[in-house]
């Protein structure tokens, strides 16, 4: 019996799958790759390939970038592409979270842009400094100005440690911080895993000879990976449950929930996963916004509602907002930063221009086109839509926007639909992840399984499939 029919039978076994769904697992099937990580809307193939004429110019060289680029590529009989971005090294981010619990290191997650960007694809080693999205072009920071007929934006977000009072990345790894997040995309360094990794021994030897309190912090912006803080509340849990030594566990999030978008999942957290460390209090409502570093104090912002007098005219109580300041004291804390739209999208006239979405590229939700200028399309985390910061999301964008964008080309109008689709392999232990995958309507998995269930089938798909697809198929167009 080969290994795969010995990993197909494991699955079998643990998972209670079928077969044939195991199959479909292990990709044995050709539909596999669809099924497990949800088909886009949309497949172009040479066969289908449009005779449309343009120059496309994407800014952005992340996965969302690269991706866009080689869906385009395939798409178009004589493409003339070029891509703006300035880091010749790629990271694969989601692997930071398995950096961060030792099963990866740093060269397990980089390549060369180079690797995917092929020679007939005209590649400036710059960023974009301004977008002129009137005059249909972009001026570098060289001070160069690159003309188009289409864009694709794909700058991505930014971190903002600056936000919190006291912070700045280069207390990251000293003093008991540390943040998951830290990476410089154009520098090509990913320390935050490495550095989180350190914390978890860090933390492990301190429980050695106390009971250390540990808080672990989501703010109150959108953020890359909204499941992430939660990933390293639940691993460094398990992994010092599995050393045999107790913390004291805050997670302490703006958020009134632990999972609001799929409500079965929450209540999965809430009652069988928190329990299992039973040294977990939740801090809802609560935002960071200081820290002292050297004394180690943390101080949130805590925002709640209180009913004031009854207004017998509208025959309804005043509901009144209160904010107070909560000061926690901490042995060691893992930060989640605040996180923007990019400088150069958000001062554009391609952002929005007010509400919630303010900052973040001004697209249609459904067919990530511009909703003021029709050759514009976006991809990937700088979208200003409802969800969907993930890898999973954007490739999902990739062949929906390929195909409104060639539309668009074509002197069509767009008809491709994004559903709002993203994924959470939310890590609850060593071994188990529950795969929360929902769209705009509410929980969208790719398989007849109970969506809240932390399964070993996903941890074991996330650890030793996913990367590869990510390189290999995702990367280069093919899924």
């Amino acid at each position: 019996m080969s290994k795969k029919d010995d990993f197909m039978d494991e699955i079998i076994n643990k998972e209670g799958m079928s077969r044939r769904d195991a199959l479909k697992f292990m990709g044995v099937s050709p539909i596999a790759a669809a099924a497990i990580a949800g088909a886009g809307s949309s497949s172009l193939t040479k066969a289908e390939a449009s005779d449309a004429q343009g120059k496309i110019v994407i800014v952005g060289g992340g996965a969302g970038g690269i991706m866009a680029m080689a869906k385009l590529r395939s798409a178009l009989t004589n493409p003339d592409i070029t891509i703006i971005a300035p880091n010749e090294t790629h990271i694969y981010q989601p692997g930071q979270v398995f950096m961060a619990a030792g099963e990866y290191t740093y060269e397990d997650i980089v390549k060369q842009n180079s690797d995917f960007i092929p020679d007939d694809v005209t590649w400036i080693k710059d960023a974009v400094q301004t977008f002129d999205p009137d005059n249909n072009k972009v001026i570098l920071r060289s001070g160069d100005e690159v003309v188009y007929d289409y864009l694709v934006v794909a700058t991505g977000l930014q971190y903002h440690y600056d936000w919190i009072d006291g912070l700045s990345e280069d207390l990251i790894g000293k003093h008991g911080i540390s943040s998951v997040y830290l990476n410089d995309v154009e520098k090509g360094t990913a320390d935050g895993g490495s550095i989180t990794w350190e914390w978890f021994n860090k933390l492990r030897d301190a429980a050695k000879s106390s009971k250390p309190k540990v808080i672990y912090t989501q703010p109150n912006t959108p953020i890359k990976c909204g499941g992430a803080p939660q990933k390293m509340l639940y691993l460094s849990a398990d992994y010092l449950k599995e050393a045999g030594v107790e913390s004291e566990l805050v997670f302490a999030t703006s958020g009134g929930k632990l999972f609001g978008a799929v409500p079965a999942v929450d209540k999965e957290l809430n009652e069988v996963v928190q329990p299992r460390y039973g040294n977990i209090t939740n801090k809802f409502a609560h935002n960071l916004v200081a820290i002292d570093a050297e004394n180690k104090k943390a101080t949130f912002e805590h925002k709640y509602t209180i009913k004031g007098e009854y207004d017998e005219d509208i025959e309804e109580y005043e509901i009144i907002t209160k904010v107070d300041r909560v000061e926690m004291d901490y042995d060691f804390i893992h930060i989640t930063p605040p996180m923007a739209a990019v400088d150069t999208v958000a001062n554009s006239p391609l952002a929005w221009q007010q509400g919630s979405a303010k900052g973040w590229l001004e697209v249609n939700k459904e067919t990530l086109q511009h909703r003021r200028y029709s050759n514009v399309f976006g991809i990937g985390d700088i979208c200003g839509i409802p969800i969907g910061k993930t890898g999973g999301s954007a490739r999902h964008h990739a062949p929906i926007m390929a195909a409104n964008l060639i539309a668009q080309m074509e002197g069509k109008k767009p008809k491709e639909l994004f559903d709002g689709y993203t994924v959470c392999p939310l890590k609850t232990q060593y071994g188990k992840i529950i795969l929360a995958e929902f769209n705009y309507k509410g929980a969208a998995p790719s398989f007849p399984l109970a969506v809240e269930e932390p399964r070993w089938m996903w941890w074991a798909f996330d650890l030793y499939m996913l990367k590869p697809m990510y390189w290999h198929l995702m990367m280069r167009g093919l899924m």
